[in-house]
């Protein structure tokens, strides 16, 4: 299987549904699926007609981390485990590492992107969740930092991401323990954002309702939510102010106060 087979890209109106594709190895990151979580992220990110994105994994996993053969090259030293030491000669999000990159394609994506995690996200495989805005779980679904079981750490943005959800000190505990927490516990303490039993359907209702919504009101939404607590104050600030200027200034928002005026009215009217 190649890079163009790992990833499953299927578009709903103005939702894309992003399938991990390798269901026999639980979906597990090689350099040709990280490749391909690239590929498909930089579609989105040309792709003016979506909206909402749903990323998900296809078979009992949601991604069950690193592939066990680059482990077995890193047994035989670290020059043979390469496919995790990939660099690219530009940044992308920030990243040059490829599988940086397969994670923060999706903070480039300007409209939301929720991640459907059941069965296992395990390492790199929830460091990948860690990427999209949102992530619903099922219950039952088993999450890890478990890099460290391995003496790793992780390397795809994990350590920078992991603390803005859970802060600092949970983020340690689970970065220096290695320990799994259901999706229950997750959402609890703030590494999920919902549960559900189905989590691939929540997320794909979720992204239709959220992709009825003003595409431009969306991309500055999810920008300016992800600057919060990366630039100062005042840059913050100002780059709202001038967001809701262009928007208010835009036909597309004319037309919809329009309508909510209208069924408001009609509403009362009743």
């Amino acid at each position: 299987m190649n890079a163009a087979d790992r990833v499953v890209v299927d578009v709903d109106g103005a939702v894309a549904h992003v399938r991990l594709n390798r269901p026999d190895k639980l979906n597990a990151l090689d350099r040709a699926m990280f490749t391909a979580l690239v590929q498909a992220g930089r579609e989105l990110i040309s792709n003016s007609a979506i909206r909402a994105v749903v990323l998900s994994g296809n078979g009992r996993a949601f991604c069950a981390g690193l592939d066990y053969e680059q482990f077995a090259r890193m047994a035989g030293g670290a020059s043979r485990g390469s496919d995790v030491l990939v660099i690219s000669d530009e940044r992308l999000g920030g990243a040059r590492a490829l599988g940086q990159q397969a994670v923060r394609v999706w903070s480039q994506v300007r409209v939301p992107v929720i991640a459907a995690v059941h069965g296992v996200a395990l390492g790199g495989g929830l460091q990948i969740a860690l990427g999209a805005d949102l992530r619903i779980v099922s219950p039952g679904a088993e999450l890890s930092v478990m890099e460290i079981r391995w003496g790793l750490i992780p390397d795809m943005g994990g350590t920078q991401l992991l603390p803005e959800l859970v802060g600092r000190d949970v983020a340690k505990l689970l970065t220096f323990t290695g320990r799994s927490v259901s999706g229950t516990v997750a959402a609890a303490m703030g590494l999920a954002s919902e549960v559900a039993d189905d989590p691939v359907a929540a997320a794909l209702g979720l992204a239709h309702k959220i992709a009825v919504h003003d595409p431009a009101a969306l991309m500055h939404a999810k920008a300016l939510l992800d600057m919060a607590g990366r630039v100062s104050l005042e840059l913050g600030l100002d780059a709202e102010q001038e967001a809701i200027a262009e928007l208010i200034a835009s036909p597309a928002l004319a037309s919809t106060v329009r309508a909510r005026l209208s069924t408001r009215r009609a509403t009362r009217k009743e």
